[in-house]
């Protein structure tokens, strides 16, 4: 009896120092031997009081550095430890600069390195330890005209150089006004060596298949960029142009509304991965 009840405290104390292993052993799911695991982003903080519930069904969290787009500020400051507790994973993000504002500024590169500098002392402010992903987002979609790859690759080799690491939030979708090209792949096809992780949006059904709850049978590599580490698979609200095949998966007002907060309204956007933490992976 002593014996077994020295085992149970050694895991249990595993449990607590190493949380993160532990949810990836509850929380995969298996397909062709690839683990995936279920998170959600949204522009406000969900207050500490949804985090129970939302982690019943999500595994990880984004979390923004800085103000989200169309907001004047961040609501997730100093939430970091609250998530951690309550066993989320993260997805790191800084909002980006629209091009009609790199089209302003006289050096949209030195923009890029002072975002980056930002983003930076954000990750430290926030106890992100050196290494963490931080996914710029990159609204604008179709081929990135020259001072979007300046302010870009500026903002990738700042945040390098601080001791973190960079990713990019953008789309993983054909443009039709621009050739068909995917923001993801011109990007990465003009990042000249540089290592970066891809968190990509593609919320056309197929292949996504719509507000669902499940990472079970979907890989990002399923969005049709198999270098996608991080695959955004639904908007709240839904794109009706790209989701007419999977419009029954949402609410009637467009949301996704994750089981058991349906009654507070707390829509989510919802993302796979193939890690628990996607932040701290690469």
């Amino acid at each position: 009896m002593r014996a077994i009840i020295i085992a149970i405290a050694s895991v249990l104390g595993l449990a607590l120092i190493f949380p993160l292993a532990f949810v990836r052993q509850t929380h995969a799911s298996s397909t062709d031997g690839t683990h995936t695991y279920l998170g959600f982003d949204r522009n406000d903080y969900p207050g500490d009081a949804a985090l129970a519930a939302l982690r019943k069904t999500f595994t990880f969290s984004g979390y923004w550095l800085n103000a989200p787009p169309g907001e004047n500020a961040t609501t997730w400051t100093g939430k970091r430890e609250a998530l951690r507790a309550n066993g989320f994973g993260f997805l790191v993000l800084f909002n980006g600069r629209l091009d009609k504002e790199l089209r302003r500024t006289p050096n949209a590169a030195a923009l890029g390195a002072n975002d980056a500098a930002a983003a930076a002392k954000a990750a430290q402010t926030e106890r992100f330890p050196p290494g963490t992903i931080i996914f710029l987002d990159q609204e604008e979609g179709g081929r990135m005209l020259p001072e979007q790859r300046a302010y870009l690759y500026a903002w990738i080799d700042g945040v390098n150089a601080a001791g973190y690491y960079a990713g990019i939030y953008c789309s993983g979708m054909p443009d039709v006004t621009d050739a068909g090209i995917i923001t993801a792949d011109d990007i990465r096809e003009n990042a000249r060596g540089r290592q970066i992780a891809f968190f990509i949006y593609n919320d056309a059904c197929p292949p996504s298949p719509g507000c669902v709850f499940s990472a079970n049978k979907i890989t990002p590599a399923q969005s049709g960029l198999p270098f996608a580490s991080v695959w955004q698979v639904s908007q709240s609200p839904r794109r009706k142009n790209f989701t007419s095949r999977c419009r029954n998966t949402y609410a009637a007002n467009g949301n996704c509304y994750p089981p058991g907060l349906a009654v507070e309204k707390l829509y989510v956007d919802i993302d796979v991965a193939t890690s628990p933490d996607p932040s701290s992976e690469h």
